[in-house]
C-alpha cells in the first residue's frame, strides 16, 4: 500500500508538468510577435500618409492578432498550467533528481537565445502598436493651448496685406464678387481644410443699418461682413441666410443669429454670437482677413472672455 501511495504523486507531477518547450514553439511565438511588429509599423505609415479605412483596419487586426496568439502560444507552452503540491520530506536531493535538475539547466542553457528572441520579438510588437496608436491622436482636434483659440487668420495679424480670404478651390475673392444678399464659405489662403476656418461673408443690404460693437464697423468692407461658419452650440455649420431681416439660421438646433447685430443668438441654445473676422482690402483689391476672429469659434468652452 505505501509503495502505491508513494508511486502516485511522481505519477500525477508527470502529467501536470506537459510537454517540454521546443524551438518550433518558440519561433512560432516569436513569428507571431515580428508580424504584429510589422503590422503596427505598417498601421502608422498608413495613418500618416492619411488614412484608408480598410487597410488601418486589416493593419489593426493583424497587430493584435499576431500579439494575441504569439501570447497563447507563449503561454501554453512556457507557462505551468498547474498548482503542484509536493510533500516535504527530506531535503537531500536523490541522484534522480540531481539528473532531473542538470537535464532542466541544460535545456535553459540551450535556450537562453529563444527567451531573447520572445521577449525582444514580444517588445517590438507592443512598442510598434503603441507608436502606431498615437497617430489618431492627430484627428481628435486641435492642439491645447492657443490650437484652441486661433485659426490660420491669426498669420494677419501684423502682417503687411493680411491673409486673402479664397474659396474652396483656394482661389482669391474681390468685393464685386459677391452680390447683395449673397452668401459665400470661404477660407484662409491655402488652409482650405482647416476645420476650424470655414467663415460666412455676407453682402448686406444698403438700406440695412448695422448696430456692431464698438469700433467693428471698420471690419466691414463696401457692406460685406465676416463671421465664423461654426455654429457656437455645438459646431454644426451655420448657412441659412434670411437676407430679408438678416438672420443667420444653424439647421441642426435651429439657433438664429441677427447679423446686422454682431451675430449675436436671438433664437435657439447657442449662448455666444458668431466670432467676426475683420475684413480689409489689399493692394489687389481682394478681400483680406486683417486679424484673426474676435473670440475662439465653435462651441464655448472654459475660455469665454475674450
Amino acid at each position: 500500500m505505501s509503495d502505491l501511495e508513494h508511486d502516485e504523486p511522481e505519477h500525477d507531477e508527470q502529467e501536470r508538468s506537459g510537454p517540454p518547450p521546443t524551438a518550433s514553439a518558440e519561433v512560432l511565438a516569436a513569428a507571431c510577435f515580428l508580424v504584429a511588429a510589422l503590422a503596427a509599423i505598417g498601421l502608422g505609415v498608413v495613418y500618416w500618409q492619411g488614412g484608408q479605412t480598410q487597410l488601418e483596419g486589416l493593419m489593426l487586426a493583424v497587430a493584435t492578432g499576431g500579439i494575441g496568439v504569439g501570447i497563447v502560444v507563449w503561454a501554453k507552452r512556457f507557462m505551468p498550467h498547474d498548482e503542484v503540491t509536493e510533500e516535504r520530506e527530506s531535503l537531500a536531493s536523490t541522484q534522480e533528481e540531481i539528473d532531473d535538475f542538470r537535464s532542466a539547466f541544460e535545456h535553459g542553457e540551450q535556450s537562453v537565445v529563444g527567451r531573447r528572441l520572445l521577449l525582444g520579438s514580444a517588445g517590438a510588437a507592443l512598442t510598434a502598436l503603441g507608436a502606431a496608436l498615437l497617430f489618431p491622436i492627430r484627428s481628435l482636434g486641435p492642439r491645447p493651448g492657443k490650437g484652441l483659440k486661433e485659426t490660420a487668420y491669426s498669420r494677419a495679424k501684423g502682417r503687411a496685406g493680411g491673409v486673402r480670404l479664397v474659396r474652396a478651390d483656394n482661389s482669391p475673392l474681390k468685393p464685386e464678387d459677391l452680390a447683395v444678399d449673397g452668401v459665400l464659405t470661404v477660407f484662409p489662403e491655402d488652409h482650405t481644410d482647416d476645420a476650424d476656418s470655414p467663415t460666412l461673408v455676407i453682402r448686406t443690404r444698403s438700406n440695412q443699418k448695422l448696430d456692431l460693437a464698438e469700433g467693428r464697423d471698420a471690419w466691414v468692407v463696401d457692406g460685406i461682413i465676416a463671421y465664423s461658419k461654426l455654429c457656437t452650440h455645438v459646431g454644426c455649420p451655420v448657412g441659412l441666410y434670411q437676407a430679408g431681416e438678416g438672420k443667420l439660421l444653424c439647421p441642426c438646433h435651429q439657433s438664429t443669429f441677427n447679423v446686422l447685430e454682431g451675430a449675436k443668438p436671438i433664437f435657439g441654445p447657442a449662448a455666444r454670437p458668431l466670432p467676426q473676422l475683420p475684413l480689409g482690402v489689399d493692394d489687389d483689391g481682394y478681400l483680406i482677413a486683417t486679424d484673426d476672429f474676435s473670440s475662439p469659434v465653435g462651441p464655448g468652452f472654459w475660455d469665454r472672455d475674450r
